[in-house]
């Protein structure tokens, strides 16, 4: 078959595509005038060229077979070779793999231009021309399903193509199976033809089953003789090898992929140190050192995104199959950690399986005692849980032991904090010992900077502390313990309501954080949230039951604060069902009230009543202080529930209980709430004078919450008074104290009242500010009554002012 052949084939492929050749020089990344010249017969592509091409076009196999036969077919009518011939005689383009160098067996060389073969070394020498020097071509094969990855391949590009005369290094980074080699691999396909010397490739087994990493000199050997240096000529010792490798590349054009590297030691002896040769590096270590000394460029590599996995999928098992699952395709992807080697895996499993559902599939994996046995396969190098084995073994013992611990850790992300008191290692070391399994890529770090580890070697770091007798309880009860402690104390120091300390002394190794202002102390709150979340989920351990009800009453001050009732109902659920485990009559009262308030706060009656009803079945087996916060947890949801004489009920009768107790604190608190239902009942002038009761009380105690309350009802009862002025004046009141105490969500509440007073006044201006400040706070803690303050304000926008 003629090349003018192959050039008709191609053009009738890209004219059933109805693609033109800027089309499919824009979906391919191959040239304009190149495609051109192929469909004319002026030239042959080059094997990574040609799959390019193969894939931007809509073709069926046997299209692909006919494509590909036609175009070696025109390959060795133009050298004129056959391809054993060329492999024969040392010219080609083939590739391979020599022993433990893991270098290619057989070296191209550069022939006419714009065509994929060359000519033989044999037919220069006959012509008595000098003998050129090999241009090796190394490269592995890319994969036919790389899919995504348009940001870390833009970065490599940058980082290789811009090197402004300096020797351009760049190093890809990443865990183990997230797919290092593919990126730098079909990056080096798609940017070949910028190498017209070569494309040299060495596996440097820097993280190998075997644990025999290769060494630098042995490596330089196999570098030396894919640049055509007989075995003979290459000298001993590694500097002397380095200096004859980086004579034999200068100024070569040329690409040199370091594959699968263990440290910068092992690297520098192989670096060209050349302007013309872009040295490309990957690892699981980042390569910090390098960056330091050789200006190298770190790119690193995080598992898939949800929709590059999702084309990753359908490129192994075919578009038609995740059309018609889509959803259950999507579960796959997230179920394997959008790990790169374990979709791949998975996919594997499917092919072999073509009938299989994916929702079958999933509910498999979403059973499975541990994903990682559904990622097993008969090589190691692509099974996750042995190449995942390979970084935690180059671990040092108490980076391993420190690595397993971090398996107790349930949230997506934690902190020095959570990881120190889990392991029971001071801050100080816990610190560097994170830092030691990031450097490893075992642990990443988000945007807050808070340490991630990835759902699937938080599996492995399981199964290794259970296989270790590591003391698992143990551990979780630190965890819980920071917990519950630095979350009381944190409540301690910006809630200015009466918060005892807890009775239980932490575990030994747990770390104590001091608070010294209400910023730092909600600060450590949103910090902690996701794994506090993530630890109240966790019920496997009946024997921590009773630390998680705990934790879950520390929270309420918090959550309640923010207005997050969605995860308030969730985590008092929790602790409810805990406490009802535990048949604890105070965690089931405390727990019901948090959770009754919650879905009163949500809009959710009917739930609240099933909450309450708890209560009521254990109020006589309360004792008098926890009776009587019961019964103020049920006046405050029946005022919810618009209930407000029974509301009114209980806050009496909680306040006769409190008033027999030697606190003034609660005794306030109540005179308020009873205050606020008289005034929903219409009793303004009672509701005045029992909040003016409280008013002395909670200021002699300190109370700065409760007090802001209580100007609240105030005014809102001055305000149904008809008292506008002095209704506004307690309004701001509150919303300064609300605002030193750093509640917005009830500042929200205050706004709306002012508003309404300020509006009744003839201020339309001042009330419209009000509601767009109470729209504002109830944005950002993403609570959804934020439209209805924003809609108070649209309505009454343009009205006359008459302040």
């Amino acid at each position: 078959m003629e090349r003018t052949e192959f050039g008709g084939l191609l053009r009738g492929a890209r004219e059933r595509a109805r693609l033109t050749l800027e089309g499919l020089a824009a979906a391919s990344g191959v040239s304009v005038r190149a495609i051109g010249d192929m469909e004319r017969g002026r030239s042959v592509p080059r094997l990574s060229t040609l799959a390019e091409l193969l894939d931007a076009l809509p073709l069926d196999e046997q299209e692909r077979r006919t494509l590909t036969e036609a175009a070696r077919t025109a390959r060795t009518t133009r050298t004129g070779a056959t391809a054993p011939a060329a492999a024969a005689t040392g010219t080609a383009g083939a590739t391979g793999t020599t022993g433990a160098a893991g270098t290619a067996g057989a070296a191209g060389t550069k022939g006419v231009a714009g065509e994929e073969g060359a000519t033989g070394a044999a037919d220069a020498r006959d012509a008595g021309e000098p003998t050129p020097l090999p241009v090796p071509r190394q490269l592995p094969p890319d994969l036919r399903s790389f899919r995504g990855r348009a940001e870390p391949l833009a970065r490599l590009a940058a980082a290789a193509l811009t090197a402004d005369g300096h020797p351009p290094l760049v190093a890809v980074s990443g865990l183990a199976g997230v797919g290092k080699t593919s990126l730098a691999v079909h990056w080096a396909h798609r940017h070949a033809d910028r190498f017209p010397d070569g494309l040299l490739y060495l596996n440097l087994r820097g993280f190998d089953p075997s644990g025999d990493h290769l060494d630098p000199a042995e490596a330089l050997s196999g570098l030396l003789g894919a640049l055509g240096v007989p075995a003979a000529e290459v000298p001993e010792g590694v500097e002397r090898r380095s200096a004859a490798f980086r004579e034999r590349i200068a100024g070569r054009r040329m690409l040199l992929l370091l594959d699968n590297a263990r440290d910068s030691q092992q690297l520098r002896p192989l670096l060209p140190r050349s302007a013309t040769c872009l040295t490309v590096i990957t690892s699981r270590h980042h390569l910090t050192g390098l960056a330091a000394t050789d200006d190298a460029v770190l790119v690193d590599l995080a598992p898939w995104n949800g929709e590059e996995g999702l084309a990753a999928l359908a490129a192994r098992i075919g578009t038609g199959r995740v059309a018609a699952e889509p959803a259950p395709a999507a579960e796959l992807v997230e179920l394997c950690g959008r790990l790169p080697l374990a979709v791949a895996i998975l996919a594997a499993r499917l092919g072999a399986e073509p009938a299989l559902g994916l929702r079958a599939v999933a509910g498999e994996l979403t059973r499975a005692r541990t994903r990682l046995d559904e990622f097993t396969t008969d090589d190691p190098h692509t099974d996750v849980r042995a190449v995942f084995s390979w970084s935690y073994r180059a671990l040092d013992p108490e980076a391993a032991r420190f690595f397993r611990h971090l398996a107790v850790l349930p949230g997506p992300s934690f902190s020095t904090e959570a990881a120190a008191s889990a392991s029971a290692e001071p801050p100080s070391r816990a610190r560097r010992l994170l830092r030691s399994l990031i450097s490893t890529s075992l642990l990443g770090r988000d945007a807050a900077g808070q340490f991630v580890l990835h759902d699937l070697v938080r599996e492995h770091a399981a199964e290794l502390l259970h296989q270790e007798g590591d003391d698992r309880y143990a551990a979780e009860l630190r965890l819980l313990d920071y917990l519950r402690h630095n979350a009381r104390a944190s409540v301690r120091a910006w809630e200015t309501r009466t918060i005892h300390e807890l009775d239980h002394t932490p575990a030994p190794g747990v770390v104590l954080l001091p608070f010294d202002d209400r910023e730092g102390a909600l600060a450590w709150f949103r910090q902690e949230e996701r794994t506090i979340l993530a630890a109240l989920r966790r019920n496997d351990d009946p024997r921590l039951l009773h630390f998680r009800s705990s934790l879950a009453q520390d929270c309420v001050p918090y959550f309640s604060a923010l207005g997050q009732w969605a995860d308030e109902i969730e985590i008092q659920q929790l602790a409810l069902d805990a406490a009802l485990l535990l048949d604890d009559p105070v965690a089931i009262s405390q727990a019901a009230a948090a959770l009754g308030r919650a879905l009163s706060e949500a809009g959710r009656s009917e739930e609240a009543d099933l909450a309450l009803g708890h209560i009521e079945r254990h109020l006589c087996q309360l004792a008098p202080f926890e009776r009587a916060n019961a019964l103020r947890s049920l006046g405050w949801v029946r005022g919810r529930q618009q209930r407000h004489a029974e509301a009114l009920d209980h806050a009496r009768a909680a306040l006769a209980i409190y008033r027999t107790l030697d606190d003034p604190n609660p005794v306030a608190r109540e005179l308020n709430a009873v205050g606020w239902y008289s005034t929903l009942l219409g009793r303004h002038r009672e509701a005045i004078a029992s909040c003016r009761e409280a008013l002395p009380l909670l200021q002699r105690t300190g109370n700065t919450f409760s007090e802001a309350a209580t100007w609240d009802s105030i005014g809102y009862a001055l305000h149904r008074l008809g008292e506008l002025p002095e209704a506004v004046r307690h309004f701001e009141v509150s919303l300064r104290l609300y605002g030193e105490v750093l509640n917005h969500y009830n500042q929200a509440e205050v706004l709306d009242h002012l508003a309404r007073a300020q509006h009744d006044l003839g201020d339309s201006a001042a009330a419209r500010a009000s509601w767009l400040r109470a729209a504002e706070l109830l944005t950002a803690l993403g609570n959804p009554r934020a439209g209805a303050m924003r809609a108070a304000a649209d309505r009454i926008a343009g009205e006359p002012t008459g302040a």
